[in-house]
């Protein structure tokens, strides 16, 4: 049994990883090169289902399945010990005037969720606020969002009330410790970590630190770019989606609204070009918005990754490292179906769905 993890990147996947693996290690220490949970973890949206579930694999799937039925756990798990609540909103979603309609359904079908064609009429009858023109809709019901910058500060207090984790914020790891071809911990700015394992989880700079090792790790930063709103607390109430872009609301009136898909390195200033777009397509979808205020524009940089799989287990040839990152757009829906998935193989339990898909090996060129 692992004696002390050290986990590389304090998003909701580092964190959510240390809570889990919390009550069976001695010790736990998350690194991250900023603040915890400040990067693509804050900057989503925080829908807890794939924007399009249908046009991924199996292998996303089944971890999107897992993760929307335990999120009302977490989150009340969360809230009564933490006294910050998560914010699962439970509010349902309304595709409009989708392409590809019929896959959406049969898929449904398939899968056995429950998404279904509605009339239009009852698409403005839920929704009133929703824009002219719109002619088709289908509705997924229980589909909630989840308020991610109080998830991350959440999982935050959770970790910073157990006596054997450690949060090293403003830490910037540079490289691993090796030692007969096992990894043995991480070099930080200010020295060495040691570990029995470490746990990469740096969100878009995965791929830069596993270079050290002279591996090479297809995850790549892509940009998103939101804008919030603020209305009243009723006046959104359900996510809506068209055109590829979305708005949730949050229970206190706050409206999101996203997103953009960015190749720009990584850059993270937000632009006036995608504040206007973001700007025209939700006025589109919901016109009152013309006269709301926007309260909030900010750019973040996801974890691109092929197909949007994650890597999730042990890294060829580096014993003692894993991965668990390059969840692409999908980090927070995917993340407690990951950690615990993650969490079984490290410590040597029957994993919750076969991790063959995410494995890394033969995955890393």
């Amino acid at each position: 049994m692992s004696k002390q993890v050290v986990i590389v990147g304090g998003g909701v996947i580092g964190l959510l990883t240390a809570f889990n693996l919390a009550a069976e290690v001695d010790r736990v220490v998350v690194c991250d090169q900023g603040e915890v949970g400040r990067e693509s973890s804050w900057a989503g949206g925080g829908i807890v289902s794939p924007l399009y579930p249908w046009r991924y694999s199996p292998a996303v799937t089944a971890l999107a399945h897992w993760s929307q039925d335990f999120y009302p756990q977490l989150g009340e798990r969360l809230f009564a010990s933490t006294g910050v609540d998560p914010e699962v909103h439970t509010t349902g979603l309304y595709w409009l005037d989708l392409d590809d309609e019929a896959e959406a359904l049969a898929w449904a079908v398939r899968e056995q969720r429950p998404l279904s064609a509605v009339d239009i009429s009852a698409a403005y009858d839920a929704v009133p606020v929703l824009g002219p023109g719109y002619r088709h809709a289908i509705y997924m019901a229980g589909v909630a969002n989840v308020r991610n910058p109080r998830l991350v500060k959440s999982l935050k207090a959770a970790l910073q009330a157990l006596p054997n984790v450690t949060l090293r914020e403003h830490c910037q790891i540079t490289g691993f410790e090796q030692e007969g071809g096992r990894v043995t911990g991480v070099r930080a700015d200010d020295g060495v970590l040691a570990a029995d394992d470490v746990v990469l989880s740096a969100g878009a700079w995965s791929g830069d630190l596993l270079k050290t090792l002279g591996l090479d790790l297809p995850v790549e930063p892509v940009k998103g770019q939101m804008i919030l709103f603020k209305c009243a607390e009723d006046f959104l109430p359900s996510m809506v989606l068209a055109k590829g872009r979305y708005a949730i609301p949050r229970r206190d009136g706050h409206i999101l609204v996203g997103s953009t898909l960015e190749h720009a390195g990584y850059d993270k200033t937000p632009t006036e070009d995608a504040l206007e777009s973001l700007k025209a397509s939700a006025i589109e979808l919901l016109p009152a918005l013309a006269d709301a205020e926007v309260v909030g524009h900010w750019a973040g940089l996801r974890p691109g990754s092929p197909e949007g799989i994650p890597y999730i287990g042990a890294v060829p040839g580096h014993e003692g490292l894993w991965l668990n990152c390059g969840h692409y757009r999908n980090g927070l829906v995917l993340a407690p179906a990951s950690c615990q998935l993650f969490s079984d193989l490290l410590l040597g339990r029957e994993p919750i769905i076969d991790p063959a898909p995410y494995a890394p090996e033969g995955r890393l060129l």
